[in-house]
């Protein structure tokens, strides 16, 4: 990536990355220009294009970091082998990830018609991994007999579309704290795969 001769890459960067990231989850990545975000930051507009070489991929750049970063903790997350307290961690762990990262969250969804063709590709393929983790833990609940869904793979959206929707009403200030919203949660999920 071109870099200005004497400039803070280092901190420029992902200030340019936190400034899209807002933009794009307030206004819509269509509504905001590249203009817009450089001002955001205090650059030249010409100056931006030291850091992305456009706006899609600013927009890749941010939906690719996001699924990294949630892969990568998902990795780090314990692993039980017994499906009912693997399908807890799992519910846990992705209320709490999201909630942490809801602009992220929100341009993950919906801008992803937004995305090339080849970015969605990648993008999609990240998200398929995610959710086969967690069609998995239902594969082996369903096999030991603690779990009863006919198809996992449409299970598992379904978990992950409900507990990714925590993030459009959870507010820090609100009457529960997140630890209270996983303890309703939970057993909601596992009275929906439950045999």
């Amino acid at each position: 990536m071109a870099r200005t001769h004497g400039s803070h890459s280092d901190i420029t960067g992902p200030r340019v990355r936190e400034a899209a990231l807002a933009l794009f989850a307030r206004h819509g990545y269509a509504a905001v220009s590249m203009r817009r975000i450089a001002t955001e930051v205090g650059l030249q507009a010409g100056a931006l294009y030291n850091y992305t070489p456009d706006k899609q991929s600013l927009l890749f750049d941010l939906m690719k970091q996001h699924m990294d970063t949630l892969l990568q903790a998902l990795e780090a997350q314990p692993q039980p082998s017994q499906p009912v307290r693997a399908l807890e961690t799992f519910t846990r762990f992705h209320i709490r990830f999201h909630a942490e990262r809801p602009e992220a969250v929100f341009i993950s969804y919906m801008e992803l018609r937004n995305l090339e063709a080849a970015n969605f590709e990648v993008i999609e393929g990240l998200r398929r991994r995610y959710e086969d983790h967690l069609a998995d833990i239902l594969r082996r609940g369903v096999t030991s007999g603690v779990f009863g869904v006919s198809e996992p793979r449409i299970a598992a959206m379904a978990l992950i579309a409900m507990l990714t929707g925590v993030n459009t009403w959870f507010r820090p200030e609100g009457r529960l704290s997140l630890p209270e919203v996983e303890e309703v949660y939970w057993p909601m999920v596992r009275k929906a795969v439950a045999a």
